[in-house]
Parts: structure tokens; C-alpha cells; sequence
């Protein structure tokens, strides 16, 4: 018998995810079918089986979970914990968007119920997808000497209205917190894969969007085991036109990477003394397809987009483990913790 999909939560991020199940499975030929969805918003979940013509719609999360084998949580961050933790004691495979929660208590639970469960679990860190991260995590294996100095500005248009069709991510009791939780500790988790254990954190924050409780400007400067630092500016702003944009450079003794691109895009190289090179886009993605053993022939920019659902259900389909998991998320969580603790406090803090 085929293995039963169902969502819950049928907002922004949920039509992303269902977008790329329904791809995965014909593209894949997985034996699993899309069958239910779950929506407080009754309209909204009646959209998305009328896309995909499930069995079962509802606003009771327990339905979904109750007749599914893989669950996926999308809903506000306030409401993954409970829901996680009842479908992996149900037997179900679990998704859940991230922040896993809105506290590092919150996500240190689901992260043991996970353990517990023997299920398949990933969160929704998409950055571990990413063409243009994963080549620059290559790139910087060479013999460069060593690394000085790390930056990235993360930016995003205020997360409420627009294609959001929300206000949730405004409220601290629905959201736990701002810009770096909500957003950035997607950059948190990749800056542990990219440059390594984070010791350290000194972080300032500010609120200047009047939502008491949700920061929209960070600043954290991070101290690496190999002694070197990073730092990241997160911010949330005001410009629609502007969704979201992500700027990274890395400069190690004989070379420095420059990108202006999170997922599909270009690389800039100044090696030494030569003139600076740019990989294009489609050189990174040819790049990309090589690490991951991947067939041109076989992908488009869609299904490439949609990998990590794919990896989920390849792995959730065997009963295996993947990344990244819900462990992987709290590692993350433990070091925002530390971000907020550090900004309240006025001093580094130790992780």
C-alpha cells in the first residue's frame, strides 16, 4: 500500500512543500500519494486538495495525523511542538518547518521525542540545498592558508502580509521572536556547516518596527573553534519590492569568495594576484549536480529546488535518517538561545 502524505498548515510555506511533493512523486515515481490537509483556514485547505485532489480535508490536525504514514508541519512556529511530538508518537515521518519552536526548551523536546521515535525527521533548513552554498563549502576546501574574516547581510522584507498572507510572524506569542529566530537561523545552521563550531556569541538587537518582542535589526559577531570569527547582520525592513536577499564574503589569507545569491546563482573568485573569475550560474549548477550525483538529464531548476522534500521522502520511504534532522535544528537553536541571551545581557556568551 502506498504511503500516505498528508499537510498541516496550508499557508506560504505549506503551497512551497506541496508544491515539490506532488513533483518528487511523479518526477520520482515514490510509492506514496498526497492525500490529506489540514487548515484552521477550511478555504485554504480546500485549495490545496482541489491541486491535488486529496481524500481528506479538515481543520483538525489530529485527522491528518491519525490517517497518515508522513506528516508535514507548517503552520505558525507556536503550534510545531505539540503537533510534532503527537505525530512522531503516532508512528508518523516528520517535516516541520523551521524554527522548530519559539524557545530552545520547546525544540529540545521535539528534538527527544524524534530521538525517541526511531521516525524519519527533517527540518525545514533548506540552506543544506543550496547550489551555491554547497559549492562554496567545496571551493573553500583548497589550500588557501587561513581563514580572516566572514560576513554575511541577510535581508527580508517584514514576513507579514504580501505573499505571506499572515500577521502571525509580528506576534512573540505565535512567532517567540524576530528576524533571527524566524529567519536567520537558517544562517545560523549554515554557518556552523560552513566555518564550523560556534564557541562564542555577542549579539545586539533592535526593535524599531513597533512589535514589542520581535526584533527586526541583529548583529552577532560568532567565535569559531579554529579561532577565527564571523559575523551576521539579519534584517527585517520595510522595501516589498525587495522580498528577500542574501550577501556572503569570505576572505581566507589567499582568496576571496563573494556571492550575492542563497540558492541558484554566481560565485566571484580574487585568487592572489589574478583577475577576479565569476563561476555563472549554470557553472555553479553543473558543479552542484556533480556533489550530489545528479543527472542533467534527469533535472530541471524545479525538481533541484524541491530537493530537500525529495531527500525526506526517499529517506522517510526507507525508514532511514536524513539532514538535516531535528537534531541538527536544535544545534541551531542552542546557538540563537545564545544570540538572545547575549543581546539581554550586554556580554559574550559561551555556548
Amino acid at each position: 500500500m502506498p504511503a500516505s502524505i498528508g499537510f498541516i498548515g496550508c499557508g506560504h510555506i505549506g503551497r512551497f512543500h506541496a508544491r515539490n511533493v506532488r513533483d518528487a512523486i511523479a518526477r520520482c515515481g515514490f510509492d506514496a500519494t498526497y492525500d490529506a490537509v489540514c487548515d484552521l483556514r477550511i478555504d485554504r485547505a480546500r485549495q490545496f486538495a482541489d491541486i491535488a485532489g486529496c481524500r481528506l480535508i479538515t481543520s483538525r490536525a489530529e485527522e491528518v495525523i491519525d490517517a497518515c504514514d508522513i506528516v508535514y508541519i507548517c503552520t505558525e512556529t507556536a503550534e510545531h511542538p505539540a503537533l510534532a511530538v503527537q505525530a512522531l508518537q503516532a508512528g508518523c515521518h516528520v517535516f516541520c518547518e523551521k524554527p522548530l519552536a519559539k524557545n530552545l526548551k520547546d525544540a529540545q523536546t521535539m528534538a527527544a521525542a524524534a530521538a525517541a521515535s526511531q521516525m524519519t525527521h527533517q527540518a525545514g533548513l533548506v540552506l543544506h540545498f543550496s547550489p551555491v552554498y554547497t559549492v562554496l563549502k567545496d571551493l573553500m576546501s583548497g589550500d588557501w592558508g587561513p581563514l580572516l574574516s566572514v560576513h554575511m547581510r541577510d535581508d527580508q522584507s517584514f514576513p507579514t502580509g504580501g505573499q505571506y498572507g499572515s500577521s502571525w510572524r509580528a506576534d512573540p506569542e505565535r512567532a517567540g521572536s524576530g528576524a533571527l529566530l524566524e529567519h536567520s537561523i537558517h544562517d545560523v545552521d549554515l554557518f556552523t556547516r560552513l566555518f564550523g563550531e560556534v564557541l562564542q556569541v555577542q549579539c545586539e538587537t533592535r526593535e524599531t518596527s513597533g512589535h514589542a518582542g520581535i526584533e527586526d535589526v541583529a548583529h552577532v559577531r560568532f567565535t569559531h573553534a579554529g579561532g577565527h570569527t564571523s559575523s551576521l547582520a539579519s534584517i527585517w525592513h520595510n522595501i516589498p519590492t525587495r522580498q528577500s536577499g542574501r550577501s556572503l564574503e569570505v576572505f581566507f589569507e589567499r582568496v576571496r569568495f563573494t556571492t550575492e545569491h542563497d540558492y541558484f546563482g554566481t560565485i566571484t573568485m580574487e585568487i592572489g594576484d589574478q583577475p577576479a573569475v565569476t563561476l555563472s550560474a549554470d557553472e555553479v549548477l553543473d558543479r552542484y549536480m556533480d556533489l550530489q550525483d545528479l543527472r542533467p538529464e534527469e533535472e530541471d531548476l524545479r525538481s533541484i529546488a524541491g530537493l530537500g522534500d525529495r531527500r525526506f521522502l526517499e529517506a522517510a520511504l526507507q525508514g532511514k535518517a536524513t539532514t538535516p534532522s531535528f537534531a541538527d535544528a536544535l544545534q541551531a537553536h542552542e546557538i540563537v538561545d545564545a544570540c538572545y541571551r547575549s543581546a539581554a545581557a550586554g556580554t559574550v556568551i559561551g555556548i
